[in-house]
């Protein structure tokens, strides 16, 4: 299957690089190419339970990542389900690293990262990446040809859902007044609007190295000159917002986010509604990084916008709106440390 945007300018999202069928096996291939010419790379993934998604990942990496030098690194968060068995049957040359307890996304990307050591003059990008995605043809790099524009420290791919559907990854730093704008609008309309929305809605923004504030976290490229200056991913935040605080921090350091529309990738959970636990935590999350770098006020207001907007989503009958809620007016919620 070939992922379509559906309703938007399809020939605008590099359709040569979507099309595997029209993508010959010399086409893709760098025999030509000495090994030491290519680009290098360290491909991180994170795993908890994620043996029944892995193993599509890994199938989709033999063309995903043509074109490029590269090492598989497999962090797995203690998973009980055989994930690690897995790897090491399916993907033997890959380093495997355990970090032996649930210990969140970040501290499993430095965990990965500490296990690769220093990273190398060969060695021009890091590649994130969750295990259901699947990369479509020259994805990795994409990714890494996006990094040599100018200034450019994290790129994305154009990415799709499993039925075919453009996921919009692009993301406005958030605002108080960007929630309400989403409370009112819709995060869909909202974003249409650069004051209003944290979204970034226009489909046009996708069919070109559209910058951003940051991008949703399943699949990304980071410059080794990135990684360098930006340091270890923040561990406080376990799962969401870590890749916001980061595309902000490497924007501080001056380094771009940019979104690489010839990189094409399929990710299967998608847009899909995550529960009320962590919906609870994305919302909470979202506070405490407001909090780093803004005063009591600001921070007042954008608690007040948040609440508001969930409370609206509540009151529609949204289960993980009103879980939210009870976190964000519950001080001991909001104090308590994220953790599984």
């Amino acid at each position: 299957m070939q992922p379509s945007a559906e309703g938007l300018p399809a020939e605008d999202l590099a359709t040569e690089a979507m099309s595997t069928e029209a993508m010959s096996t010399e086409e893709i291939s760098a025999e030509d190419v000495s090994a030491q010419e290519l680009p290098g790379a360290v491909l991180v993934v994170v795993t908890w339970n994620s043996a029944d998604v892995l193993p599509g990942l890994l199938e989709s990496l033999a063309f995903g990542m043509v074109g490029l030098r590269w090492r598989l690194v497999v962090a797995d968060n203690d998973s009980a389900d055989g994930t690690a068995d897995l790897v090491r049957t399916e993907a033997p040359d890959a380093l495997l690293v355990q970090t032996g307890r649930n210990a969140g996304y970040a501290a499993a990307i430095n965990a990965a990262l500490d296990a690769v050591g220093p990273l190398d003059k060969g060695t021009d990008a890091v590649l994130v990446c969750n295990p259901d995605i699947r990369m479509e043809p020259g994805c990795g790099a994409a990714l890494v040809r996006g990094l040599e524009r100018s200034g450019t420290g994290i790129t994305a791919p154009a990415l799709f859902d499993g039925d075919g559907r453009m996921i919009r990854t692009l993301r406005r730093e958030p605002s108080p007044l960007r929630l309400l704008g989403e409370m009112v609008l819709g995060a869909h309309r909202s974003g249409r609007f650069a004051a209003l929305g944290e979204q970034v809605a226009d489909p046009h923004a996708y069919s070109g190295p559209t910058r951003a504030d940051w991008v949703a976290g399943s699949l990304m490229a980071l410059s080794r000159e990135c990684v360098e200056a930006c340091g270890p991913w923040d561990e406080s935040f376990f799962l969401y917002s870590e890749e916001t605080e980061y595309a902000l921090r490497a924007r501080s350091c001056g380094f771009a986010t940019r979104l690489a529309p010839d990189a094409v990738a399929v990710h299967l959970e998608g847009e899909a509604a995550v529960s009320p636990r962590l919906w609870t935590l994305l919302t909470v999350n979202r506070v405490r990084l407001y909090r780093r770098t803004h005063g009591a006020v600001a921070v007042a207001a954008f608690w007040s916008a948040l609440v508001l907007r969930e409370g609206s989503r509540a009151l529609l009958g949204r289960a993980s709106s009103r879980a939210a809620v009870r976190a964000l007016v519950s001080p001991a919620r909001m104090r308590a440390k994220p953790g599984p």
